[in-house]
């Protein structure tokens, strides 16, 4: 007895054919907070579709650089782990005097580019004049501020004025990866806030990587040093938050609280790799 196959059966078994075939070559290759070279294939298939970071070409989602990889559902990005800090307006940073101007001073900003403080942004002239800037701010010194304009040609702009924006008398100050600064800073500030809990510290974080730490004991310097260097070399590992608090708990003797928000958020994060 003979079955009579009709065209529509046979281009719909095709169809289905060719969707598990498409399926079955789906492969994500990598996994959440994975350290990724340039040109290293991350995923094959239709499935993913690339972000900052990556690119396809063709069927695959290949890295551009140097970094841990995100995974946001379908969506695969990496996170730079190196590189100079590229400013933005609004961007609140510190920068260190490296030149007097005529007409205000030049700053260098952790970056490729330097940036240029106005006379009219400095924050504190009642306590110079115009004809002798170095009674303002001198050679040396860093200053919290803020970014106020970046033009196409990437010249920067910055103000000292506004609460909280200074000159940051004495203390030290460290350089760390720029896309780090979040994970130091921690959600509304909590992790910083840890930090400043636990050791008695001042702490200032620019988002250009520059960090300012003053206290009157040095070894609450140190111990905020190695704090934030724990931070940031162990930034893409789970449970962060949890291991700085009992690192300085046990450094400190203290006990200190983890804030709900930064708790949550940390969480989360990890559940995205899952």
């Amino acid at each position: 007895m003979e079955t009579e196959i009709k065209n529509d059966d046979v281009d719909s078994s095709q169809e289905s054919h060719v969707e598990k075939k498409e399926k079955s070559d789906t492969k994500l290759l990598v996994v959440n907070k994975e350290v990724v070279v340039p040109g290293q294939v991350l995923a094959e298939g239709m499935d993913y579709l690339p972000s900052h970071g990556t690119y396809r070409q063709k069927n695959k989602i290949i890295a551009n650089r140097l970094g841990l990889v995100t995974l946001e559902g379908k969506v695969i990005k990496t996170i730079p782990m190196n590189g100079r800090y590229l400013p933005k307006k609004y961007d609140v940073i510190i920068g260190r005097v490296i030149d007097i101007l005529m007409s205000g001073w030049r700053l260098d900003i952790n970056s490729a580019y330097s940036a240029v403080l106005n006379v009219k942004e400095a924050g504190n002239m009642r306590y110079g004049s115009k004809s002798d800037l170095t009674k303002v701010y001198r050679l040396g010194d860093f200053i919290f501020c803020k970014i106020t304009n970046v033009t196409s040609q990437n010249l920067v702009d910055v103000s000292s004025q506004g609460q909280g924006f200074r000159r940051l008398y004495g203390g030290r100050v460290i350089y760390v990866g720029t896309h780090k600064v979040p994970r130091i800073i921690g959600k509304k500030g909590s992790m910083v806030n840890m930090i400043k809990q636990a050791t008695g510290c001042k702490v200032v974080v620019g988002q250009n990587g520059v960090v300012w730490i003053q206290s009157e004991d040095p070894k609450a310097e140190i111990l905020t040093v190695r704090t934030i260097k724990i931070i940031e070399q162990e930034s893409h590992i789970s449970g962060l938050t949890d291991r700085v608090k009992s690192f300085l708990e046990k450094e400190t003797g203290k006990s200190l609280e983890i804030a709900t928000d930064e708790h949550e958020h940390e969480h989360e994060d990890e559940g995205r790799g899952n």
